[in-house]
């Protein structure tokens, strides 16, 4: 029985590369039967979501950034040759930061171990931020039941049936939910779907199908 989420099973969402991605990059990849994230595609440096995502903690929102090293100057880059920097340990702020603005919502004991491998100084030695931004995704879509096939290049695939995401406009409505920050700093919504897991659970893809259209 195809997955409640899937509206579009017909055409294939063309993604690009997200460090945890937004609330709606889910809701759109949900939303159809297969899609392609597009490791391939050309460097661009103003392109942040590859290496950031967006939370609130107590003093409001707050970006987490993976820093990257300058891919080789040569034949034009993709994003398959920019590798994570270990500057300022980095995944420890990441820790700290979720630790910080999640440690008290419902759901953070019961999925942060999931996360918490990814955030190791020992695993970025070498490592491709695209391996590590597929990796965690792996592990969204698992704990979210998105049964989307997920691929990694456009082989196989009709053009005509893409729509194409890689600019990041969305075809998203913007649903409230309950956020542990909302007293403080109102409903703050497209933050990382850690947010979303965090604080609705099992729940969270109830949110992402009242997002689609």
């Amino acid at each position: 029985m195809p997955s409640p989420l899937i509206i579009h099973p017909d055409t294939v969402a063309l993604m690009p590369p997200a460090y945890i991605g937004s609330i709606d990059y889910y809701a759109t990849l949900a939303s159809h039967a297969t899609a392609v994230i597009d490791r391939s595609w050309r460097y661009n440096k103003r392109m942040k979501s590859t290496h950031r995502c967006d939370i609130v903690d107590t003093h409001g929102h707050m970006q987490l950034t993976v820093p990257v090293e300058k891919p080789f100057r040569g034949t034009p880059p993709t994003w398959n040759d920019v590798k994570v920097s270990t500057h300022g340990s980095w995944w420890n702020v990441h820790r700290v930061a979720l630790e910080s603005a999640y440690g008290r919502t419902p759901f953070f004991e019961y999925y942060i171990d999931r996360f918490l491998p990814f955030l190791k100084s020992d695993r970025f030695d070498d490592c491709l931020l695209m391996d590590l931004d597929c990796e965690i995704d792996a592990v969204v879509r698992d704990i979210l039941g998105i049964d989307t096939e997920v691929k990694y290049d456009l082989q196989d695939i009709d053009i005509n049936l893409i729509t194409d995401y890689r600019n990041m406009e969305w075809n998203t409505e913007v649903v409230p939910y309950y956020q542990i920050r909302q007293a403080q700093h109102g409903f703050v919504p497209h933050l990382t779907i850690l947010d979303l897991i965090f604080n609705m659970g099992p729940e969270s893809p109830l949110i992402l199908k009242k997002m689609t259209k």
